[in-house]
């Protein structure tokens, strides 16, 4: 029996070994989660909460050791985490800064921006309402890549000529030459989601110029053979597209943040490294980056779906929050983030925080 140590005790005191939590062998010692759309809309959050199953989500929130709320006033051209992004990848001065992702973006896709500014550009279908305009989801466009190159053949001349050179990343993300154009004040396409579009179109001197070449595109491609067959297989037709976050070619400052992603937009997608396997293993990765976005709340939310949203909750407890919790309990400091259309909150956990066995595991802090 070793000194000071009562019959039946186990080694070195305190809980049995089979209790302790293991140590985090990781090889960052924090991480930023981030969760977008996570935290439900304030109308909604008392029924939302009432029947969410997330137990790590509980655990991490009640027992943090710092905690805060922001909020917007009124509609705003981006969303929390989208500026959160930008601020962290040092693409911004601060997080109500603009979203200047296009050339990041571009190099994702193996693209060379060179020395000028580019605008993110997205194919799009923009519906008339019975009183205003919407933009759809491209979640939903179905959109294939032989759609989407024969639209972006027809349409490159006219953007050429009109001096905003159109470059391919993907069927959904293509990029366009600024210019003069890079002064425009444009919205990021979630950030229109289910909202009036004419509230977000883009704003600024070369508006009445967007505009004209928007009109150009449209009439091409309102008889496109494209649009024919998407519409023959009950698809929206490709009626527009969406610019937004120009910026200019430029080296991450030093201390800039690198995320990795899973399920995201492929705009966010080509921002870093893209995360298909299970999280447990990923996040024991001695050289993963210190950000983690997992995007797929943003879709149902988005589409008011809150059955898929339950669901989709469910599923990033078990299988993000549950090993993020074991991980924080062995040592890891957690800055979690969940953000909806016009809030945020953010909590720090550490292992110390999580002995605090007087706070009850509640998920009131959804609530707003």
């Amino acid at each position: 029996m070793f000194p000071g140590q009562g019959k039946g005790a186990p080694l070195g005191g305190g809980r049995p070994p089979w209790r302790r939590p293991m140590p985090y062998n990781g090889g960052m010692t924090e991480l930023t989660l981030v969760l977008p759309f996570a935290l439900p809309p304030d109308e909604l959050a008392a029924d939302l909460v009432r029947v969410l199953k997330a137990p790590n989500l509980a655990a991490l929130l009640s027992r943090s050791a710092r905690f805060s709320r922001r909020s917007d006033d009124g509609f705003a051209r981006s969303l929390p985490h989208e500026r959160l992004l930008a601020h962290a990848l040092g693409l911004a001065g601060s997080d109500h800064a603009g979203l200047p992702f296009a050339a990041a973006v571009m190099r994702g896709y193996g693209l060379d921006p060179g020395s000028d500014s580019w605008l993110i550009v997205h194919p799009a279908h923009i519906e008339i309402a019975r009183t205003h305009l919407l933009m759809g989801d491209a979640r939903r466009l179905g959109l294939v890549e032989s759609h989407a190159r024969a639209l972006y053949d027809s349409a490159r001349p006219y953007f050429d000529e009109d001096g905003h050179t159109l470059l391919y990343g993907d069927a959904l993300t293509w990029f366009m030459r600024a210019g003069d154009w890079a002064t425009l004040d444009t919205a990021s396409p979630d950030a229109t989601g289910g909202m009036n579009l004419t509230d977000s179109m883009p704003q600024g001197a070369c508006a009445l110029a967007y505009r004209k070449l928007q009109n150009e595109v449209q009439m091409l491609w309102h008889d496109h053979p494209a649009n024919a067959e998407r519409e023959a297989r009950g698809l929206p037709a490709i009626n527009g597209f969406w610019p937004w976050g120009a910026a200019a070619a430029a080296p991450a400052p030093a201390g800039a943040m690198a995320f990795a992603s899973a399920n995201a937009p492929p705009w966010m997608a080509a921002l870093g490294p893209v995360v298909h396997g299970p999280f447990g293993p990923w996040l024991a990765t001695p050289a993963r980056p210190a950000g983690f976005v997992e995007a797929s709340l943003i879709g149902p939310a988005l589409g008011g779906d809150w059955a898929d949203w339950l669901v989709q909750m469910g599923r990033i407890d078990t299988e993000l929050l549950a090993p993020a919790l074991a991980a924080v309990k062995g040592g890891l400091t957690l800055r979690l983030v969940l953000s909806h259309r016009s809030a945020l909150i953010e909590a720090r956990v550490s292992a110390l925080s999580q002995r605090s066995f007087w706070r009850r595991h509640s998920l009131e802090r959804l609530l707003g």
